[in-house]
């Protein structure tokens, strides 16, 4: 009974003396029984080797994925080269894409000249063909459309655009765009209109508001929009680069209706011709906007 209760009495040994307790590893020949090797190895031991084994291939990987190719791979870590090279082959792409657009144009209106579908008297060049048939030959895309649409959205309240305004009768007039007059109002010289010198992508503005009764292209004044406004004023925008309104939609005043376009090769440069017509008779625009 006595050793009973000595075997109950015994506590266990703490937990740090269970992982440092060394095990004896031996090797022995099976023949002569005689030892060959001993390893003294303990828990501690082991956890240390595995630690450290890991530590090893986290390194080796750390460092093959930084000096390697292989970082690129990896989100934010690709350098200003590569960057550089991605950036240039998509504008590779544009261009190619841009030229191949061309050449179908081209070759369309080379058919079309062999058909008889267009008047060879009336034909300049075939590039100019080209620019005649873009608008109504090239339909606009879902992707052209969401762009016009996300493009009226920024601008609704772009408090940069709502320059200057004049007053006449009661109607508001918003600047149509932001540049310097490059032309003034010369009814004399049949110019009836006020040309501003506006960068290449600027918003065209709405000077009142109204409802389209033209959009379109045409061969003298490229991109052309007109508005008829209350009071018998019409507003009408020449040399645009894009359209963002068709015939029938219902504008507000300072409401993007266009952009400014690229230059040309035989133009003076990226500009707007703005027209203010009163019941028929062209109006001075400097009378009705301070540009």
């Amino acid at each position: 009974m006595a050793r009973q209760t000595n075997k109950k009495k015994t506590t266990r040994r703490p937990w740090w003396h269970n992982i440092r307790f060394k095990y004896k590893l031996t090797i022995v020949n099976e023949n002569t029984l005689e030892e060959v090797a001993s390893l003294y190895v303990s828990k501690l031991n082991g956890l240390s080797v595995l630690l450290s084994i890991l530590t090893l291939v986290f390194i080796v990987a750390a460092l093959i994925i930084v000096f390697t190719p292989l970082r690129n791979y990896l989100p934010g870590y690709m350098n200003s080269e590569i960057r550089g090279q991605i950036v240039e082959n998509a504008l590779r792409l544009d261009s190619l894409q841009n030229l191949l657009d061309r050449q179908n144009l081209y070759i369309m209106n080379i058919q079309d000249i062999f058909r008889g579908n267009v008047s060879t008297d009336s034909i300049q060049s075939i590039d100019s063909l080209t620019h005649l048939r873009q608008d109504t030959l090239m339909a606009h895309t879902q992707r052209e459309e969401a762009f016009r649409q996300q493009f009226e959205n920024n601008e609704k309240y772009n408090l940069s655009n709502l320059q200057q305004r004049s007053q006449a009768d009661g109607l508001i007039f918003y600047r149509p765009t932001l540049g310097m007059v490059s032309r003034p109002f010369e009814p004399e010289q049949q110019h009836y209109g006020t040309d501003i010198a506006a960068a290449p992508g600027e918003s065209v503005l709405a000077t009142l508001d109204g409802t389209v009764l033209l959009s379109t292209y045409t061969a003298e004044a490229g991109y052309v929009i007109q508005i008829q406004h209350g009071q018998d004023f019409v507003s009408i925008y020449k040399h645009c680069g894009s359209l963002l309104k068709k015939e029938g939609d219902e504008v507000k005043s300072g409401e993007a209706i266009a952009v400014i376009g690229q230059r040309k090769p035989d133009d003076t440069g990226p500009h707007l011709h703005f027209e203010l017509w009163h019941r028929g008779r062209p109006m001075n625009p400097e009378l009705f906007i301070v540009f």
